[in-house]
């Protein structure tokens, strides 16, 4: 189990950096097309770690089958996570798609849409600590 909370405790760290490159991107001034080729990068980054992120978690040897044997009594919390993985998943592609043409993205509605989703990811990451934290009396941290 320590072996599975190490790799959680790495990826919530990766997780934690592109949303952390992301925000960057976001409050870059928007000068095209610049700006939304780095907010793009940070969108692949951030793809990449939350692909990662649901691997982790929802595997067969995952995170989340693991609190199930465990600790069935987190049922319901664990399948609201798992639900989670792919509302952040629509909203990451959605922002993928507005910022693949840098000329003709549009600043405002992505930088809305991209601190929402950025909400929604810090969300789920609280949630899930308390998750683990519930299950093992095992804080992973929430540092960078």
């Amino acid at each position: 189990m320590d072996e599975l909370l190490s790799s959680v405790a790495a990826q919530r760290s990766e997780l934690r950096h592109g949303m952390g490159a992301l925000e960057q991107a976001l409050a870059a001034p928007a000068v095209r097309p610049t700006w939304a080729v780095r907010v793009y990068t940070a969108l692949a980054e951030l793809d990449h770690d939350m692909n990662v992120h649901v691997g982790v978690t929802e595997g067969a040897e995952g995170l989340y089958s693991r609190v199930l044997a465990d600790s069935p009594r987190l049922a319901a919390a664990v399948h609201r996570l798992t639900a989670e993985h792919g509302t952040m998943r629509s909203a990451l592609d959605d922002l993928i798609k507005a910022t693949e043409d840098a000329d003709s993205a549009d600043v405002e509605a992505v930088r809305e849409a991209g601190t929402a989703m950025l909400a929604l990811i810090a969300h789920h990451r609280q949630a899930g600590g308390d998750l683990l934290y519930e299950a093992y009396q095992s804080d992973i941290g929430g540092e960078t």
